[in-house]
C-alpha cells in the first residue's frame, strides 16, 4: 500500500536530515502543510529549534496577486515558516526521493474570524465561533475556494490534501481549552454547530424554518444536555431532541452548503493544477459531523474527488461507508496515529494498516513524521519493513 506520513515545513528547513529521515520510514509520499491553523508544535529533533509557536492561521508560501483589493485573503506566516517555506521543504523532500502533495486546511481560521468576526459560525446562544468560519457566507465560500485552488497547486506537488473543507463546530482543542466539562456527545456537537448567521437564518427559512423559533428550540433541546443527561448518540440523538422533521430541515441546508462548497473547491484546484493532480478530502461519512474531517456523503464525494483521507483513530469502522461506495481508482487513505504521546500507536502500525486494507483502504496516512519521538519512528520503521 501507498503510505504518506504528514510533516510540517519548520521539521524540514534548517535540518538537513530531516528529508532523508522520512524517507527512511519507508513512505513513499509526504503531505507537506501549505496553509496551516495556529498551533503550538513539538521539532524533538530538529538542531535549532524544540518548539514552533504558529501564531495564527497562515500560507506556507507567498501568495500571488489574486488576493489584491479583497477584504478576506490569507495571512503570510511570520518568523516560524518565513519566505517560501513550503517551497524549501518540499524540495528537499522530493531531492530524498519523495512525492510531495500538498496539506490545505480551510474554513479553520482563528485570526481570520478575530478580524472578521461577521465571518463566524454564531451558535443558538449567539455566542461566535472566530476558529469557524461560516461557509454559507458566499465571501467566505469565494474566500475558500481561492484559497485552496493557491495553497494546493505548489510547484512541485503531485497532488493535495483539503482539510476542514466543511462545517467547523464546537470542538476545536483551543490552547487551555475548558470545554469539556459538560459531555456533549454527538448530538449536543451537532446543536452547538448550528450557525445563526445571517446567511443561515436565510437559509433555514429556505426550507421552511423561523431562525427564533429553531435557536429557542435548540437552547431547549439543549438544557438536559447541560443537566448531564446522557447523549443517546448518533444522528437519532438529533432527531430526539430536535424532532424528526426539524432537525431534517437544519441538516438539509448545511449537508447543501456544503456540498456545494466542496464541489466548487475541486473545481477550482483541478482548474489550476496540471493534468493527473490528486485531490483528496479529509472526510467522515456521517454528514452531521463537524471539525477536521467533516462529514460528507459517501457516494457523493468520491464522485467529486479523487478520495478520501478518513480518520483511524477510533479505529477503522469509518473506512467501511467510503468502501462500500468506491469507484475504479478512488483512494481511500486510512488515517493512522503514529505520535505515541498524542495516543497513536506506532507499535501496531503494521496490524492497524492490514487491518485497514482488510476494511477496504486503498493507502495509508501516517500521523505525524515531524511530532514522533526517535522511538516512535523506529517502531513504524520496523512495523513498515515487515508488511
Amino acid at each position: 500500500m501507498k503510505a504518506s506520513t504528514f510533516v510540517y515545513p519548520w521539521d524540514v528547513n534548517g535540518d538537513p536530515e530531516a528529508a532523508g529521515r522520512v524517507a527512511a520510514l519507508g513512505v513513499q509520499q509526504v503531505t507537506l502543510a501549505a496553509a496551516y491553523h495556529s498551533t503550538r508544535a513539538l521539532t524533538p529533533r530538529h538542531p535549532r529549534h524544540r518548539i514552533v509557536t504558529a501564531e495564527h492561521a497562515a500560507v506556507l508560501y507567498p501568495t500571488d496577486d489574486r488576493w489584491q483589493g479583497r477584504q478576506l485573503r490569507p495571512y503570510a506566516a511570520g518568523d516560524w515558516a518565513p519566505g517560501d517555506a513550503f517551497g524549501e521543504a518540499a524540495d528537499a523532500l522530493a531531492q530524498a526521493g519523495l512525492e510531495v502533495h500538498t496539506w490545505v486546511v480551510l474554513a479553520h481560521n482563528s485570526r481570520l474570524g478575530a478580524e472578521h468576526p461577521g465571518t463566524s459560525v454564531v451558535n443558538a446562544y449567539g455566542d461566535r465561533y472566530p476558529w469557524a468560519p461560516c461557509i454559507a457566507q458566499p465571501a467566505t465560500r469565494a474566500y475558500l475556494v481561492d484559497l485552496a485552488a493557491e495553497a494546493a497547486v505548489r510547484p512541485g506537488a503531485a497532488g493535495t490534501e483539503l482539510e476542514s473543507l466543511g462545517w467547523y463546530g464546537l470542538q476545536h482543542l483551543h490552547a487551555h481549552d475548558k470545554t469539556g466539562g459538560v459531555g456533549l456527545g454527538d448530538a449536543g456537537q451537532y446543536l452547538m454547530a448550528l450557525c445563526f448567521c445571517p446567511s443561515c437564518r436565510e437559509g433555514y427559512g429556505r426550507q421552511g424554518l423561523d431562525a427564533d423559533e429553531l435557536a429557542a428550540a435548540v437552547r431547549a433541546a439543549l438544557e438536559p444536555v447541560w443537566q448531564g443527561a446522557p447523549d443517546d448518540g448518533g444522528w437519532a440523538g438529533v432527531e430526539k431532541l430536535l424532532g424528526e422533521e426539524t432537525a431534517a430541515a437544519t441538516r438539509a441546508w448545511r449537508d447543501e452548503r456544503a456540498r456545494t462548497l466542496q464541489e466548487a473547491a475541486v473545481a477550482a484546484v483541478r482548474a489550476a493544477a496540471p493534468e493527473g493532480f490528486q485531490v483528496l478530502l479529509h472526510a467522515d461519512p456521517e454528514t452531521h459531523h463537524v471539525g477536521a474531517n467533516p462529514g460528507v456523503d459517501p457516494a457523493h464525494i468520491l464522485s467529486v474527488a479523487d478520495g478520501v483521507v478518513v480518520p483511524c483513530a477510533g479505529g477503522p469502522g469509518l473506512l467501511t461507508p467510503f468502501a462500500q461506495q468506491r469507484r475504479a481508482g478512488a483512494v481511500i487513505a486510512a488515517n493512522l496515529g503514529m505520535v505515541s504521546g498524542m495516543g497513536g500507536s506506532p507499535g501496531t502500525v503494521r496490524a492497524d494498516a492490514v487491518r485497514a486494507r482488510e476494511l477496504g483502504a486503498t493507502e495509508l496516512r501516517l500521523y505525524h513524521a515531524g511530532l514522533a519521538s526517535d522511538d516512535d519512528l523506529a517502531a513504524v520503521r520496523t512495523g513498515f519493513s515487515e508488511l
